[in-house]
């Protein structure tokens, strides 16, 4: 078979680009190939091949190789080599048994408890600012939302939400493709927090209480538990898959809303359709645009090979738009069940483990705000985030508002 770098394939070249510039770029590029050239290596751009690159076990998550991705070798390299690797960029038997162990603590009921700490922390940001009648939502609102809810979830004094707030926008510099240069601040933020969740684990051990690490540290099956170090990564995966994509979907989602009046008014004459709302709006501009791969092997997948280390980007934009799986991609679409659904949040072994508690941040913030403003529009430009922010949103969303 021949090898995908044997094929004349499109260039999918979006540097230049903001990032709804390079998101039509990827749906033009997908009218003529299933797949591209990137400076990467390849991108797989409809649905159902992103879907399968993601199912194959044969290609492994590109999280393991972003040493190499960033050029980032020697003495600068021992604090990924040294650490323990990452629920999220684990693979094979070790991956399968963290999955197992963990999965029963990230169910929509464990994270549904945590519904009244959302509504309380968001009616909180936004109470100061209703009577103004405008509002910058990004400072405001979708920054400290999420890491009050991360300290809630972990059973963290709420009062160290700051701590989790630096730690978390040090630990993200890891996708900003700058990694030689923000390592120490990597690095620094991984220890800081590995060094608490030591220190509170070993007093949940003592006290469990109604959160995350308690279930964690209570789980066992077939006789094996997880250990101090487990917790300690398990709960910088949870603030890593929390923190930023949550921050950045509900800035998506409200730029959105904002734009569109009628679709407010249906949201507010039908609070059943927020569910929908939410899956709608992470298909529609989802926050993470991308997740890479890296074949393990030599593939052969549609009659061509992915040569061993081929790192293939598995476009979840593009996939989300794809008019042969979803119609009128283009639209929001409230009231209709998608047949297939949104990839935002992956799939396969690494799909996102998250997913229920970010579904219930965004149900639970969307309700709040629709019960505080009874109309909603832009109240000037939007400022988005630079396109080569791995996870990306607004940097800068003005709204004006009516009072509800």
């Amino acid at each position: 078979m021949p090898s995908v770098f044997d094929l004349d394939l499109p260039m999918l070249q979006s540097d230049d680009l903001d990032r709804l510039e390079a998101l039509d770029l990827a749906e033009r590029v997908a009218k003529e190939s299933w797949i591209a050239r990137t400076d990467l290596g390849v991108a797989v751009l409809h649905q159902p091949d992103v879907a399968a690159i993601l199912r194959d076990r044969r290609f492994h998550s590109a999280l393991s190789k972003i040493r190499e991705m960033n050029g980032v070798d020697g003495p600068e390299g021992d604090f990924f080599a040294n650490r323990r690797p990452s629920i999220l960029s684990m693979e094979g038997d070790e991956h399968t048994r963290l999955r197992r162990l963990v999965s029963p603590a990230f169910t929509p009921a464990a994270a549904d408890r945590h519904r009244p700490a959302m509504r309380r922390v968001i009616t909180d940001l936004l109470a100061p600012h209703l009577d103004a009648g405008r509002i910058e939502l990004v400072a405001e609102v979708c920054e400290p939302y999420p890491i009050p809810i991360i300290c809630e979830v972990l059973g963290a004094p709420a009062e160290d939400w700051r701590l989790f707030s630096e730690w978390a926008t040090g630990i993200f510099k890891i996708f900003n493709g700058n990694l030689a240069e923000d390592l120490p601040d990597i690095e620094s933020a991984s220890v800081a927090l590995a060094a608490y969740i030591a220190d509170l684990v070993e007093e949940r051990r003592g006290t469990p209480g109604d959160d995350l690490l308690s279930d964690l540290i209570a789980v066992e099956s077939e006789g094996d538990r997880l250990d101090t170090p487990d917790l300690c990564m398990l709960a910088e995966a949870v603030l890593m898959a929390g923190t930023d994509t949550t921050r950045n979907q509900l800035g998506c989602l409200m730029a959105v809303l904002a734009t569109q009046p009628d679709r407010w008014a249906e949201l507010r004459a039908d609070r059943s359709l927020i569910p929908r709302a939410i899956e709608e709006s992470l298909r529609y501009l989802g926050a993470v645009r991308l997740t890479v791969r890296v074949a393990a092997e030599d593939v052969e997948y549609r009659g061509v090979t992915f040569p061993e280390g081929t790192f293939v980007s598995a476009h979840l934009a593009a996939a989300n738009r794809d008019p042969a799986v979803f119609s009128d991609p283009d639209e929001l679409d409230f009231h209709s069940t998608r047949p297939v659904e949104q990839m935002t949040f992956g799939s396969g072994i690494h799909r996102c483990l998250g997913a229920a508690l970010a579904r219930a941040e965004l149900q639970t913030s969307l309700e709040v705000l629709l019960d505080s403003f009874a109309t909603v529009s832009l109240d000037g430009p939007v400022l988005w985030k630079p396109p080569s922010f791995g996870i990306w949103g607004p940097a800068f969303l003005p709204l004006a508002f009516t009072r509800a």
